[in-house]
């Protein structure tokens, strides 16, 4: 008996990769979705005085500043930038920042769900060992927002460092 192999179809081959592939990844964002609570949104009509506003003021601003890593000599810190196209209260104190990031190789942008907390009338990002899905785990930071400024300092792993900088509008940005 002469068995020879049949020729494999690459091109038919590649097609069902792809589309297992996009399966997955609708399947992931979906699980992703609902493991955040990206999509459960606070009735706005719930929201305080503060809590408004807030969300009006992070809307379509750029965050411009610098951070450092402690242990190293440079103290005028590195350029930092994330633009945020809206801030949403979700349920409790977590928060959705709809941001454009810039972090090491990633160039994404990303629903981020965070807890905020307040001090008085002052909004705090408050994280411990957190995880941000495509840039890693075991995040810290304490950043809080006050009027035009942001500040705050931050760890990832073992390096950790400040963060400070302006909030500017968007489009005064893409002018520049």
């Amino acid at each position: 008996m002469n068995a020879q192999a049949k020729p494999v179809n690459v091109g038919a081959a590649a097609k069902i990769a792809a589309a297992g592939l996009v399966l997955a990844l609708v399947f992931g964002l979906g699980w992703l979705t609902a493991a955040t609570g990206t999509g459960r949104e606070a009735d706005p009509a719930s929201l305080t005085d503060l809590e408004r506003d807030f969300t009006e003021r992070m809307r379509n601003v750029v965050l411009v500043g610098h951070f450092t890593i402690e242990g190293q000599e440079r103290r005028d810190g590195l350029p930092e930038r994330y633009e945020i196209s809206e801030v949403t209260k979700l349920e409790g104190d977590r928060w959705r920042f709809d941001v454009h990031l810039t972090y090491g190789s990633v160039d994404a942008t990303l629903p981020v769900v965070v807890p905020l907390v307040w001090a008085g009338d002052t909004p705090m990002v408050s994280i411990t060992d957190f995880a941000i899905p495509g840039l890693g785990e075991e995040f810290g930071a304490r950043v809080v927002f006050y009027d035009n400024r942001y500040a705050g300092t931050w760890d990832h792993g073992r390096y950790g460092g400040l963060m400070y900088g302006t909030i500017q509008p968007l489009d005064a940005q893409e002018a520049e």
